[in-house]
């Protein structure tokens, strides 16, 4: 398989992840023209806690928009350019596994959360009949709504959520390695980041819908979002309130549903998944981005403070890595299970 946008923060995140991999193998780096022709380890200015594994740092990125060998395409682009170069490669038959919101809400495209709705895989067969081919493509959520939509998901579907109010503390790494300067991030809070409140107010009830057999159908859930910048590296934190559209469910029901939830990655296990995808926290001033995003390997999501809201129903705290499974490690799981359902 291919990374592409592999220098960036997502794409580096891409190619730490997939070193061992059990199923898939990197083959090919995927960049602008300024690293077209350089070995990875010059061009990528790896910035992670491990080291740039020596396989991918010999190999050669190529450039953009050209012929690849492989047909298993990682997409960490940007979304300047995601649009156009993903619908490409699903043009010439690749099936491309996207983390850029360009198509994330595409009439046939699945935006995929196996533990939520490996079902909406179903519509990947009315986009390869648009397309005419083999090709397709899959998207992950944002970082933010990854977490929101996991830590809901056993509240919607047992008793039905009518409306949502999250507030979000986003790490700087979800800016990319240039996107938020020092001088602007220390000693402050920054309360806007573009798009991001469109997308956490939408996306969540694309993942939590159905496929009817022709189209997306959302779910009916009506959520207001605030975002904020704040200074940790790694993790979005999110305040959550919420209420019901089912009476009667009280907080201990609410967290058992929490505690017991599981999706289809688990039921298949899937080399990715984590055992438990949601992680209910009893400490009260838990979860930490600090102590708690590298929980299974930052694959499942930490939910804490679950109480009472005087303003809703209930009210609670959740937290996700935002580059591993807020991004490439959706993604990848997203491929584990397409392989798994013979859809490689």
């Amino acid at each position: 398989m291919a990374v592409l946008g592999a220098t960036g923060s997502v794409g580096q995140r891409f190619v730490q992840l997939l070193e061992n991999h059990p199923w898939f193998r990197l083959h090919e780096v995927v960049a602008s023209e300024r690293s077209a022709g350089k070995s990875y380890g010059e061009a990528a200015d790896w910035r992670l806690e491990t080291l740039l594994p020596d396989f991918a740092a010999a190999l050669t990125v190529k450039e953009l928009g050209g012929e690849l060998e492989s047909r298993l395409l990682f997409s960490g682009l940007d979304s300047s350019v995601a649009g156009e170069a993903e619908e490409t490669y699903a043009k010439r038959g690749a099936v491309v596994l996207s983390n850029s919101k360009n198509h994330r809400m595409d009439a046939d495209v699945p935006l995929l959360l196996p533990e939520i709705n490996a079902e909406h895989i179903a519509a990947i067969e009315h986009q390869r009949r648009r397309r005419g081919g083999h090709g397709y493509i899959v998207t992950n959520s944002n970082c933010s709504t990854m977490g929101l939509a996991l830590a809901i998901a056993p509240i919607e579907k047992q008793w039905g959520i009518d409306q949502l109010h999250v507030t979000t503390m986003q790490a700087i790494s979800g800016a990319g390695y240039a996107g938020v300067s020092a001088y602007q991030i220390l000693d402050n809070v920054i309360p806007y980041i573009s798009g991001e409140e469109e997308k956490i107010e939408s996306e969540p009830r694309k993942i939590l819908g159905r496929w009817t057999g022709e189209r997306f159908e959302d779910a009916p859930l009506r959520i207001s979002a605030q975002t904020n910048r704040v200074a940790t590296i790694d993790g979005h934190l999110m305040t959550i309130s919420f209420s019901l559209r089912q009476r009667g469910a009280d907080a201990a029901a609410i967290r058992a549903a929490l505690e017991s939830f599981e999706g289809e990655p688990q039921r298949l296990a899937l080399p990715s998944a984590p055992l438990r995808p949601i992680h209910y926290l009893e400490e009260q001033d838990r979860p930490q981005p600090r102590l708690d995003r590298d929980r299974e390997r930052g694959m499942s999501v930490s939910v804490g403070r679950l109480r009472p809201c005087p303003l809703l129903d209930f009210r609670m705290v959740a937290l996700v890595h935002n580059t591993i499974r807020g991004a490439a490690g959706a993604s990848i799981l997203n491929a584990e299970l397409l392989e798994a359902k013979g859809m490689l």
